[in-house]
């Protein structure tokens, strides 16, 4: 397996490594693009050029990673050509939340199943119930098959997302990428670092991934309590206070959620996946200390055994807010993790597909970082 990585910016156009000059005959190339990066089409045209039988996979970001740093306005890019394992991409069209979960079961059953051994997800941000799609997924796919990804960004603006499936990307796309072949060692990572504050409070009313009420309070207004003047910036400033959703008090396995949207007559908040009426919701906020050491935490599950590999690194857009100028720290924990055999490659989503750490069941996750090491062995 050899993993070269480039960068494109409006100032100095395509930059590639070294390592990316004899890469011809890559099969796989994955992008992860600034909104308006790819506006024209002229980038991906230049990539296609460059690698000619490449599948060309991306989406757009809140936010680009590229080795030990966090960018803006670029396209990061890296290039993967395998020596025995191979790949299949399949995609599907989504219009609106209500279908994801068909969408996932057919994205799963459209991969060929035989030799499948991971399967990683991108997803149009704003038209997919996550959750609703990784169940979809599940049921699609073999049992045993690793299943990651995540959802396009947008910057903070919630609009318009776009995936790319060896097209030109557009919006309500979602594609599965399989990964074939015994040689291949497929490890996972995700982990927040959030922390809760204020009393638990019950999910009366919800719909999917629409919540409307907390104990019996329309949920808007009581995000808009808390807020403060930040509501007025509502949705994106949400991004700061998610909710922590447990289905049982007592039960161990817990999920983060995050707004990816406000219903103003139904004094509603539209989340990234579902929050299910009779759960148990708790309010989150970041401590900068806390989120650096989470991404270092979910490095440290992914970890291998240090040989080369590429590392997909999905974390949200509300860790971004947060974090502002420090932001490159909590790639650097990842990174110091991996180690400088480990090509990273990455993007600032509106929600990341990855395995529980208490469960194992494949989930959709908010908030966190998640990370996908791939090695050929």
């Amino acid at each position: 397996m050899h993993v070269g990585s480039g960068r494109w910016t409006a100032e100095a156009g395509w930059q590639f490594d070294a390592t990316a000059t004899d890469l011809d005959a890559a099969q796989l190339v994955l992008y992860f693009a600034a909104p308006g990066a790819l506006t024209d089409g002229s980038r991906l045209r230049e990539l296609r050029q460059r690698f000619p039988v490449a599948k060309l996979v991306g989406c757009t970001t809140g936010g680009e990673i590229f080795g030990a740093e966090v960018y803006d306005g670029t396209i990061a890019v890296a290039a993967i050509r395998f020596a025995r394992a191979h790949v299949a991409l399949h995609a599907e069209q989504i219009d609106a939340c209500g279908g994801s979960f068909e969408a996932g079961r057919r994205l799963g059953a459209g991969l060929p199943h035989p030799g499948l051994r991971g399967v990683f997800v991108l997803s149009d941000g704003t038209r997919v119930n996550g959750s609703e799609l990784v169940r979809g997924l599940k049921e699609g796919l073999p049992e045993g098959v690793v299943l990651t990804g995540g959802l396009a960004g947008d910057g903070a603006a919630f609009k318009l997302t776009l995936v790319g499936a060896d097209r030109d990307p557009v919006a309500g796309t979602i594609l599965a990428l399989g990964f074939y072949g015994d040689s291949l060692d497929i490890r996972h990572g995700s982990f927040g670092g959030w922390d809760t504050f204020g009393p638990e409070r019950r999910i009366t009313r919800s719909d999917g991934n629409i919540l409307y009420e907390l104990d019996g309070e329309p949920a808007l207004d009581l995000y808009k309590r808390y807020l403060g003047e930040e509501a007025a910036r509502l949705p994106g400033s949400a991004l700061l206070f998610p909710l922590r959703v447990k289905a049982h008090p007592d039960q161990a396995t817990e999920v983060v959620r995050t707004v990816v949207g406000i219903d103003e007559p139904r004094h509603a908040m539209i989340f990234a996946g579902d929050v299910p009426t009779g759960s148990t919701a708790q309010l989150m906020h970041g401590d900068f200390e806390h989120l650096i050491e989470g991404a270092g935490m979910a490095a440290r599950q992914a970890y291998g055994d240090g040989t080369a590999s590429l590392a997909i690194l999905v974390s949200c857009i509300g860790r971004k807010l947060l974090l502002g100028q420090r932001i490159a720290e909590e790639v650097e924990a990842v990174t110091g993790v991996l180690g400088p055999q480990c090509v990273p490659i990455g993007f600032y989503s509106y929600g990341e597909i990855s395995p529980h750490d208490f469960s194992g069941s494949c989930e959709l996750h908010n908030q966190t970082m998640t990370i996908t090491v791939i090695h050929e062995r």
